[in-house]
């Protein structure tokens, strides 16, 4: 696996211009309080080009004239602090086993990185990350102009970020992988919730039973906070409170998927408190769910990213429409975007290593086009809440249904069809 993180690295300076470089800072520790740190987890474009997870740790590519190399600063070996913290790399550990051209502690870093980036034209470095680390690049860069001449331009300092984030809206067969992986652990996690279920529990005892089936798999911790929205609450498209109860006639929707390898899962489902949903419920329920469908099947080479939002938007404008929650003609309606006040975001997202992952949704001034190895979410919904303007009957009624899709060469793979998502398989589960 190192080899690929160093050719990763290797393609990365390749696009560089020749005779310029990119800085990528590592994460480093967030303390909760005191001495008491948040669990770490690597920066995503760090760990993408290096697979190297410890903390305070900085990243340098270099393209001089065509050459690329790759450098590493690290936390330096310290015995005392691997007994209170664990094993570190050290830089000959970090040379040595994640393929690194040269390694340096982190108190070189000042001395050490100004030489590795003199003579570049241009140095890529995202800005407004780490206000320390911030302030150490803008003095390299003055250093530097200093060392040049007073008649000479400071080097030019460029945002690189979606350099690195468009290498990783194509997965490779490893990430690829893992994904599916951290994508049945979730969907796992769905199904024993579906079947535990039952009016009066509060929503914090279902975002725990989630918690639990992602650890018991090897996902330790959630790929973001879990929504888990009773009822109204529903209508809240990022409802993290989880501490009301469930009633008996609730809908509950549950937004949750779990990390694994540092990959993201990412699924919702709705379902019935009482395991059957009401007739408003399911009318509302398979207009979603034909929305997911149509606009699922617009997931494919030679599709471009607006292809399944328009879908989604106009059979969930249809459907409202023969609901009689919308009046006109569908066309107009959807031209005037009146689905807007019921379906109020994108289709989805890309998914990786974050989950909303990396990578532009434009390409070269028009909407990017699916390719094989991309994997996007495809979650429409539709949330009317109790203050809307709408027959009583629907008010209360929020549904999303959420599945992650690998774009493959002829056509598209559901990389969470395992959890049910027809309304008479969630019922016969649930049963």
């Amino acid at each position: 696996m190192m080899k690929v993180y160093q050719k990763r690295r290797h393609i990365l300076g390749n696009l560089l211009p020749k005779d310029s470089a990119i800085i990528i800072p590592g994460a480093d520790l967030k303390y909760r309080n005191s001495d008491s740190s948040y669990n770490f987890r690597q920066d995503s474009n760090f760990y993408y080009l290096s697979g190297f997870s410890e903390a305070g740790s900085t990243m340098l590519i270099v393209n001089s004239n065509g050459k690329v190399s790759s450098s590493i600063f690290v936390p330096k070996k310290d015995k005392l602090k691997e007994i209170w913290d664990g094993f570190r790399q050290g830089p000959e550990g970090a040379k040595e086993n994640f393929l690194f051209d040269n390694s340096f502690n982190n108190d070189q870093i000042d001395s050490e990185l100004p030489n590795l980036i003199k003579g570049m034209d241009k140095v890529f470095y995202p800005f407004g990350k780490k206000d320390g680390f911030d302030q150490l690049v803008i003095n390299w860069n003055k250093t530097l102009t200093n060392i040049k001449g007073r008649h000479n331009k400071p080097i030019d300092i460029a945002d690189g970020s979606s350099l690195i984030g468009n290498l990783r809206l194509i997965k490779d067969d490893e990430e690829i992988s893992i994904i599916k992986k951290a994508c049945e652990i979730s969907a796992d996690a769905h199904i024993e919730a579906m079947k535990a279920v039952k009016p009066g529990m509060n929503e914090q005892s279902i975002e725990a039973l989630y918690l639990y089936e992602f650890a018991k798999q090897g996902g330790r911790f959630p790929a973001y906070t879990p929504i888990v929205a009773g009822g109204n609450n529903a209508c809240v498209l990022h409802y993290v409170d989880n501490n009301k109860d469930l009633n008996n006639s609730d809908l509950l929707l549950v937004d949750a998927g779990c990390e694994y390898e540092m990959y993201a899962s990412d699924i919702t489902r709705t379902f019935p408190v009482s395991g059957k949903f009401s007739a408003e419920q399911l009318a509302i329920y398979n207009i979603v769910l034909n929305a997911l469908h149509s606009a699922t099947e617009m997931v494919k080479v030679g599709k471009n990213v607006m292809d399944p939002q328009i879908a989604s938007e106009r059979a969930i404008t249809q459907g409202l429409v023969d609901l009689g929650i919308l009046n006109g003609d569908v066309d107009e309606l959807h031209k005037e975007g009146a689905f807007k006040d019921f379906y109020m975001h994108k289709f989805g997202h890309w998914m990786g290593l974050d989950v909303h992952d990396a990578g532009d949704y434009m390409e070269d001034g028009e909407y990017m086009k699916f390719k094989a190895g991309m994997i996007t979410t495809v979650e429409p919904g539709i949330y009317i809440s109790n203050d809307a303007d709408v027959d009583k009957k629907w008010q209360g009624i929020g549904i999303r249904i959420e599945d992650d899709i690998l774009v493959t060469k002829s056509g598209n793979i559901n990389l969470t069809e395992k959890v049910p998502s027809d309304p008479s398989e969630i019922e016969a589960l649930m049963a």
